[in-house]
Parts: C-alpha cells; structure tokens; sequence
C-alpha cells in the first residue's frame, strides 16, 4: 500500500538558505526574547513532525484523515523553517534535523528503484523536477554535516587486506548474518544510535560491534555468560549500571542502556589508548587490562603492528578487523553491490486490549509482504520488548513497544476477529489432546454386552459437592526469578511476593521453593 499526499512545491530558496547558514552564527549572544521565541519555534517544529509521524500511521491503514493531517503538518514544517530565517539566534542545525529525516527517505526512494517499499511513506519530493535535480547535491551537503560521521569513521581505521578479508566473509558466508543485523538494527536504531551520537561516536562503529557481537539479537548470550545485543560480561556490566534492575530483568538486555554502556567504555578506551581504534576494539574483545599492557609494552604502537597484533589471542584478531569490515559495508554498500533491507522501523507503543504473547502476536501480524521482513516480526518483538519471553503471558493493558506497521497490523488483525481467533487457538494447542487412548476390553463374543467407560446403562451418580479449591502453587525451576514467574502467569511481582512473605528490592527465590500464585490470572 503506497502512501502519497498532495505534491507541494517546497521553497528551495529557504533549504539553500537554511544549508549556508555557518554554525558560527549561532553562537551569536541572544537576548532574553529571542531565545524565547527560538525556543518555542524548536517546539512547534518537534510537534509538526510528531504529527506528521502520526499521519502517516492513520494514512496507512487506510484513515482518510492521514492525508488531511500529513498535509497541514508539512505546511506547519514549512512556516517554522521560513520564521527560524528570520529569528535571530534559531538554532537551524537543530530544525533541519527533520528536512535530513525527510531528504533521506526522498534520496532513498530515488536511489532504490525496484527496491523500493511498497509502504512508501515519503513521496513528497515525487513531482517535483525542481527539488528533484537538487537531492543529489543536498544529500553531498547533508553528509559533509557530519550527518552520521561516515567520514570521521573513513579516516580513523586503517584499511588494510585483513579488512578487505572480513568484507569478503561478509559478503559471502556471512552474507544471511549481515542482512539479519542490518535489519534488526534498523528496529533499535532510534534506542541506541542516539546514545552512540551523544557521546560523539560513529554510527557505523556501533553497527559493527552489534553485528560481530550478536547479529542484533537483543537476547544473545555466550558461552563464556556475555549478554545482550553489545554483549557485556556481568563484571564489565556492573561497572557501566548494567545488571539485574530488581524486578528480574537482566538490562544488558536493554537496547538502550547497552549503547549508552558501550560508548561510555569505547570512549574510555580511546583515552587510555591514544585514540587508536582498533586497539579500542581489542580491549572491547580480549580484555581492557590486555590491550593497555600490550599498548604500553608496544611504545604506543598501533594494532596492525606484528609486535602487538601477535600478542592478541587469535579470537581478538579475527573480531577486530570483523567489526570494522561490517562498519565499513554499513557506510559503503553500494560500492558493493549490497541492498540491505528496507524496513519500516518507526517506532509506535501499543496498549494491549486483551492478554497475549509475542508468539500469538507473531502469528497474528504475519508480515504484510514487506521487503525485508519474509521471517515475521518475533525478532522485532524480541528485541523491543525484551523484558517479555516469546511465550510469556502479558496482561491486558501493558504497553508494547511495536513500529508503526506492526501497530497498524495489531489494531486491524490481533484486536479482535478470525485471525486473532486463529493465533490464540495455534498458540493454546494441547499436543496432548491430539493422542486417542484405547481401552482395551478383551475377548469379546457377538451378541455380548460390554460394558464401556462412559457408556454405562444405570444413570449418573448425583453430582458430588465441590471441594474447596486449593491454592495455585509454582515450583521454583533452574533460572527462575520472581519477575518472569510472574510475568508467565499474568500477575504483579509485588503482588506474588506479597503473597509469599518475599522482600524487595531482591526478591530472592530458590530452586525447589513452592509459591503461591495469588493475584494470578494465568
């Protein structure tokens, strides 16, 4: 389903202006005032886009209003960027955050052809020949910005043979492994690249690490007990604020707070390292304590240097130039020939309004014929949600994080009706009612009665009194903790560990221990 409103001829006068503008100027000092009105000017910006981004949720599934919306949104974008020209002290980088976003996705959609989504949110600069001849030229400009530190990146790594070695095992056995965290990232990438941007680092950097770590799978775990999608060592974790939050959860899980993690402790590494990243790398691999004795041992030498490279276990070698072959495809795919996958990622929240699980969730959304997506969205689901397993139960109510064709998916198919039906009663289905018990009755002669269970002649026997009914209980398995008991069976965790005598912030259970499911819906 394309999505398309009205073509509008966009003032080009105010994007050359709004691209000439030297950053200097707004160091200018502004008074009182003017900061005021560049404040508020910042705000209706952020509410046009919001509202834009809603548009085209209404407009994809079908709401006439989306088009009515996205249109006056776009007007509102456009009366913002002309007044900011004129304020002084506007902070123009900052508003022309949203023309990159909407830029992009028209240089995208002329750039992929054949590939384009067939959701197509963005076709505002379709129709347009003026704007049209200028993207190629806007997008040089809006990369030499610094848009994504691509060429930060370029310059900050050696490219070298054991480089090329690692593009070529991507782009070959490897290829499914790339493609997958591609489009796994894409989901995450509004959690984790912002913290990445803050603390000035390359994107590609971050996308490298995640693919060579965990390939986007937000519920990864090593052999050696690494977790989450960066894959931090409890210890390691500790350090950065990752671990157990008290309610169960695990938050190396956590998209977000692993970036922020990751970007804390590669930077730093850079520090103790002379900025070299490839040493950065090492530490990040083979141990921090490792690659600062072998960079202090080395004089300060770099990590391709024999002496220091053959100091590194053979692991730390092969993941190091992996990480930068698999950032360096992410910056340069065409060069390639690479297409990655186009995936409808903006983010949306869903309010449940009725229990259910990723699994029946999964079932129920199918995948739309998205390009990109011919696996369903578990994966996605996963890692939005990773509190959640695939098979718990969440109570109606609970707020799940989707992108905005999930949700669209969710309000028209899991809600209510036949595919709904269909998900819960796959998902609820008993192996164990498909089995046909025999009875065996022995030698049988015709004409003689037998007597079957089930089919006896006398009538049934009154109903007896109902016994009161026992207390649910649960047996505390291996990897058990409070949270996910109580996410499993539909209740609060204060409410079971009331129930069972049980004291925060811990909320300590043993293996073997019963509880008493009180409060339980499931």
């Amino acid at each position: 389903m394309s999505v398309a409103f009205p073509k509008r001829r966009w003032p080009l006068a105010i994007l050359v202006l709004l691209l000439s503008i030297p950053s200097a100027a707004l160091a200018q000092r502004v008074s009182a005032k003017d900061r005021a009105a560049s404040d508020a000017l910042v705000q209706r910006m952020a509410t046009a886009e919001q509202r834009y981004r809603d548009a085209l949720v209404l407009a994809g599934n079908g709401d006439a209003r989306g088009v009515e919306e996205g249109n006056a949104a776009l007007e509102d974008m456009e009366d913002v960027l002309e007044a900011c020209t004129r304020q002084r002290g506007c902070p123009v980088p900052d508003l022309l955050a949203g023309w990159k976003r909407l830029l992009k996705d028209g240089v995208d959609s002329a750039q992929g052809g054949e590939e384009e989504d067939d959701y197509g949110p963005d076709e505002l600069l379709e129709g347009d020949p003026a704007l049209a001849a200028a993207i190629p030229e806007v997008a040089r400009t809006l990369r030499l910005l610094g848009d994504d530190n691509r060429h930060a990146f370029d310059n900050m790594v050696q490219f070298n043979p054991a480089i090329q070695a690692g593009i070529r095992r991507w782009l070959t056995d490897m290829r499914p492994a790339l493609m997958n965290s591609y489009e796994n990232y894409q989901y995450m990438r509004h959690l984790m690249w912002p913290e990445f941007e803050r603390q000035g680092l390359p994107e590609a950097l971050l996308f490298g690490i995640m693919a060579k770590e965990s390939n986007g799978r937000v519920h990864a775990v090593s052999r050696a007990g690494a977790a989450g999608p960066m894959q931090f060592m409890p210890a390691t974790g500790r350090r950065f604020g990752l671990g157990p939050d008290g309610s169960g959860f695990d938050t190396r899980y956590d998209p977000r707070s692993v970036a922020l993690a990751s970007a804390e402790y590669l930077n730093e590494r850079l520090q103790q390292l002379n900025n070299d990243v490839e040493m950065s790398l090492a530490g990040y691999n083979g141990g921090e304590g490792r690659a600062l004795r072998v960079h202090r041992q080395g004089g300060g030498s770099g990590f391709w240097n024999a002496s220091v490279y053959d100091q590194f276990p053979a692991e730390t070698r092969d993941y190091v130039p992996m990480v930068i072959a698999a950032a360096w495809i992410f910056l340069h795919p065409r060069q390639y020939g690479v297409s990655f996958p186009r995936v409808d990622a903006r983010p949306a929240q869903v309010r449940l309004s009725r229990p259910t699980s990723l699994y029946e969730l999964t079932i129920c959304l199918g995948n739309s014929g998205q390009r990109g997506n011919r696996d369903g969205y578990l994966r996605a689901l996963r890692n939005l949600n990773p509190r959640y397993g695939a098979d718990s139960l969440i109570p109606a109510g609970s707020a799940l994080n989707m992108s905005t064709r999930m949700a669209g998916l969710y309000h028209r198919h899991c809600e209510r009706g036949g595919r709904a039906d269909l998900a819960r009663a796959l998902v609820n289905a008993d192996v164990n009612a498909a089995l046909v018990r025999d009875v065996p009755v022995g030698n049988v002669a015709v004409g003689d009665m037998v007597s079957l269970p089930g089919a006896a002649a006398e009538p049934p026997p009154a109903t007896p009194k109902p016994r009161p009914a026992q207390a649910r209980t649960y047996k505390v398995a291996k990897g058990d903790t409070l949270g996910r008991i109580a996410q499993r069976h539909g209740c609060e965790v204060k409410v079971l560990a009331r129930a069972n005598g049980l004291k925060a912030p811990g909320y300590s259970v043993r293996v073997g221990q019963r509880l008493r499911l009180e409060g339980c819906k499931g």
